[in-house]
């Protein structure tokens, strides 16, 4: 009996000294996704060769590590479903799941998390479960080097009303369609930073046919050069943050509280910018106040504070006590109002501004209340306003992240070895400036990635740009972001990719738009025309197919059409120029179920015809018969 159990323990040890040494990337862990209908890879990392055993569905698979230590086994492809296990050596990967994994990638629009729109979303969100939607988070890293082979950190992770608040919402919306649709599991590979450029994804080998980029990722490679900036922008910011609190009348003077006297204090009118006013463009630390009445019924009961967005950052206070912090302009500001907070008759509410660069303000068009229940008190109209300290604009930081290839090398080569569905694409605001120079390269990343996937065919689904800004007045705009919709529109030339048109669903002021659901379930149509081969499905809003001149009037074809072309009351959205380049508002009428007549009477001889050509074309309104509004374009004869 005791040889016996000498003998097991041999064993165990024995297995665990053999097996000891390998290592799985981030992505092959527990509750994984893989993609279904495809041989899938397992890989990792062990001694030079060590032998690796793999277990999967009775069967045993055998690799050795080379001389890097690298490994690598393909097993047979698999239907959908789960959950499974798969043991390599002493390593058992559990829970998971065969399926369809979208790699989602891009900067802020994509970035943005579900918790972000929860004004929305509240509802379908606080009680959501779905063991099938699995999010892998990948971390911001960037690396100027080389390309990485493992991710720094990361799991997977299903929809529960916790984890979903970190999911990407237009990611989650896309994933949840398409699983309501095809009741298959689906993967999430989220790799994606707010602000970042399209060169920021792209490999060495893309960047360098592109000279300027090129220069600076050459620059970003110099040894200690990342250090030495880097160095200086801390000691610029600390240095601001210190002063700016050092100097700040208003901490020293307690301005937080909820006194009254406002000698001193200048008015002033919520939403708006001091640099519209006579205080002039200044930046530092800015106080606002604002007395608001509070009746009985209100008292005793948590409230939810609403101050829009705020140029920087912002700290509230409601009668002196603290109720929430933003650090950086862009996302809505929703506080919670505890319940012993408000007292019946005058309250004061406090804001601390910081305004480091640019124009300081509170953002027009949003809502600034207190609601209480059913109740709601309107915080815009005159505030009060006393400058807690005056600075200078604070010194420009290097966003590293920003730079050339830095974001492919951490974040998209790591993943590469893992087989996917398809690609997400939401990029563009941070290059909308130069379409000309975003299309070759837009064009390199699609097939470049195409081949690190090792799938030439993968579909590639992108979001056009929505709509943002102040509306149009005239029919000659001259407008980066019409242009670069026109560049988006143009690379659907490219096979197996498909363009969410999103012109509908913005908002003028703000460049993160709340209304993320409806682009998700537009990309799942998509998806579902171009990835699921449904070949009847009207997946897109009409898109123009070709311009005939008439009697000086254009006819416009289009597909994507359904049942046919619709709008609502009048067709508007058109201009139309002759050859003088000179354009005009033009008239439009629907003449058949794919065609549209456009002319003006100022025009005769017309050579050119836009449509929605602004940043923000409120008046566009074409759509087809399913309600999908169709893309901005410029055709011409």
């Amino acid at each position: 009996m005791i040889r016996i159990f000498i003998t097991a323990i041999f064993t165990v040890l024995l297995n665990s000294f053999l097996f000891a040494k390998v290592k799985l990337p981030k992505l092959v862990s527990d509750g994984m996704v893989l993609q279904r209908d495809t041989p899938i890879k397992i890989w990792g990392w062990a001694d030079r060769s060590e032998k690796i055993d793999v277990r999967f569905q009775g069967k045993q698979y055998n690799a050795i590590a080379n001389n890097q230590g690298e490994w690598e086994i393909t097993l047979p492809a698999q239907k959908a479903g789960g959950p499974v296990q798969i043991q390599i050596n002493n390593i058992i990967v559990k829970d998971i799941l065969f399926g369809d994994v979208w790699l989602c990638s891009g900067q802020s629009n994509m970035d943005l998390p579900i918790n972000r729109v929860l004004d929305l979303y509240k509802k379908e969100i606080e009680n959501v479960e779905n063991n099938q939607i699995r999010l892998f988070l990948v971390p911001t890293a960037y690396d100027f080097q080389k390309k990485q082979s493992d991710l720094k950190s990361g799991e997977w992770k299903a929809v529960t009303p916790k984890n979903v608040l970190d999911f990407s919402a237009t990611a989650y919306f896309f994933a949840q369609s398409l699983y309501e649709k095809y009741k298959v599991p689906i993967g999430l590979l989220k790799s994606s930073q707010g602000g970042t450029r399209i060169e920021c994804w792209v490999s060495d080998a893309i960047i360098r046919k592109y000279p300027a980029p090129y220069e600076t990722f050459k620059t970003l490679n110099r040894p200690g050069y990342i250090d030495s900036v880097q160095n200086v922008d801390k000691m610029n910011v600390e240095g601001w943050n210190r002063l700016s609190k050092q100097n700040d009348e208003g901490i020293k003077g307690g301005w937080k509280g909820n006194e009254t006297d406002f000698t001193g204090w200048t008015n002033f009118k919520v939403p708006g910018f001091w640099a519209e006013t006579n205080i002039g463009a200044k930046n530092g630390v800015f106080w606002l106040k604002k007395e608001f009445e509070v009746n009985a019924p209100m008292i005793g009961k948590e409230g939810i504070l609403r101050l829009g967005t705020i140029v920087d950052s912002d700290s509230a206070f409601v009668n002196g006590t603290f109720v929430g912090t933003t650090y950086y302009q862009y996302p809505p500001r929703i506080y919670k109002v505890p319940a012993n907070v408000l007292k019946p008759g005058k309250n004061i509410l406090t804001i601390r501004i910081v305004n480091s660069k640019g124009k300081g303000g509170l953002t027009a068009g949003k809502q600034y209340s207190l609601e209480v229940e059913d109740k709601i008190i309107d915080l815009k109209g005159d505030w009060k306003l006393k400058i807690g300290t005056q600075m200078q604009e604070m010194p420009n930081t290097t966003t590293f992240q920003n730079g050339p290839v830095g974001l492919y090398n951490s974040m998209i080569s790591p993943l590469e070895k893992y087989s996917i569905k398809g690609f997400v694409w939401y990029q563009g605001e941070s290059n909308a400036g130069n379409a000309k120079a975003y299309a070759p390269i837009f064009k390199d990343l699609i097939s470049s990635w195409r081949v690190s996937f090792n799938n030439e065919n993968l579909p590639f689904l992108y979001v056009q740009l929505p709509n943002f800004g102040k509306a149009q007045t005239s029919p000659a705009e001259k407008n980066s972001w019409a242009d670069f919709r026109e560049m988006q529109r143009n690379a659907l030339e490219i096979p197996n990719t498909a363009m969410a048109v999103t012109i509908d669903v913005g908002e003028w002021n703000d460049i993160h738009p709340l209304n993320k659901k409806t682009v998700g379930s537009r990309l799942a149509l998509l998806a579902q025309k171009v990835a699921y081969n449904e070949k009847n499905i009207v997946s897109s809003g009409p898109l123009v197919e070709k311009m005939e001149v008439k009697d000086g009037k254009c006819v416009l074809q289009f597909q994507q059409v359904g049942k046919g072309l619709t709008f609502k009351d009048e067709l508007k959205g058109f201009v139309i120029a002759g050859e003088d380049g000179v354009f005009k508002w033009a008239q439009a009428k629907v003449i058949a179920t794919n065609k549209v007549l456009v002319w003006s009477d100022d025009v005769k001889n017309p050579t050119m015809v836009r449509y929605a050509w602004a940043g923000n074309p409120v008046s566009a309104n074409l759509r087809n018969d399913t309600g999908l509004p169709a893309s901005p374009f410029e055709i011409k004869n």
